[in-house]
């Protein structure tokens, strides 16, 4: 099977682009800018990242991985915060919930023998616990704001009832960590019936044996559904502090 994808494919599958350029220019959205930009990030970090991974792989050093890792934990980190749309503390939130989802998602992994301590595994893996860690914790936090907003007067309520702040707020961060985990949830109902998911297929497509890759998929997802628990539990406890002063009254 051939997997070399030549300079001269590439350029030409670039068409796709043209095709997302074309429905942004037809239905005046104004995303061209950012279609344009966003392409020519990835391709600048995704071969940025490519030539570091090959020095990380090639090295094999236990606290380069580590390193790595935690690169990857403070980048997610930070993309998880700037969504927080100015809660307090939000990126120390969000590396706390991603920082302990990735540690403890990697050790059971190891110690069950799913995964090697090797760069070639923990890198990559530590990327997609990250990854989906950042895109519940971003959910978690736009849900706290609008819950926040339009149940103002409920709280209110509550508060002057003599709740305490956890009493007055716990049905919002109920409800935040459910939709943090809710698309992890949603994909893994529809594994095989409606997605063929990547790591599983890429491993087929690299001509690995399916029920291998099957078995791949079934502990990846069964880590995401951990991860997005983690993190969305954490990141949804810890933030909703944030919405009230130090006199524990409601801000804004």
């Amino acid at each position: 099977m051939n997997l070399e994808i030549s300079n001269t494919s590439l350029l030409l599958a670039t068409g796709l682009v043209l095709v997302a350029l074309g429905v942004v220019y037809k239905e005046k959205l104004d995303l061209g800018k950012d279609i344009l930009w966003g392409v020519f990030r990835a391709v600048v970090q995704l071969f940025a990242v490519g030539y570091v991974l090959g020095y990380v792989f090639k090295l094999d050093n236990t606290i380069v991985t580590l390193a790595m890792s935690l690169v990857i934990v403070f980048n997610a980190s930070y993309n998880a915060a700037k969504r927080s749309q100015g809660i307090p503390g939000a990126f120390k939130t969000s590396f706390i919930a991603i920082l302990t989802a990735t540690a403890l998602t990697l050790v059971i992994l190891l110690f069950s023998g799913s995964i090697a301590f090797s760069p070639s595994q923990v890198v990559p893996i530590s990327g997609m616990i990250a990854s989906n860690s950042m895109i519940a914790i971003g959910i978690c936090y736009r849900n706290l704001n609008s819950k926040f907003t339009d149940q103002r007067q409920q709280i209110l309520e509550k508060l002057a009832l003599g709740a305490d702040l956890k009493q007055a707020s716990i049905s919002i961060v109920r409800d935040s960590i459910k939709a943090g985990m809710s698309p992890t949830i949603d994909s893994a109902k529809t594994l095989g019936l409606v997605s063929l998911p990547g790591m599983m297929s890429g491993l087929m497509f690299a001509g690995v044996d399916p029920t291998q890759a099957i078995k791949y998929q079934i502990m990846v997802t069964f880590m995401l559904l951990s991860t997005t628990s983690i993190a969305s539990v954490i990141a949804s406890y810890r933030a909703y502090k944030g919405f009230y002063n130090e006199r524990k009254q409601l801000i804004g």
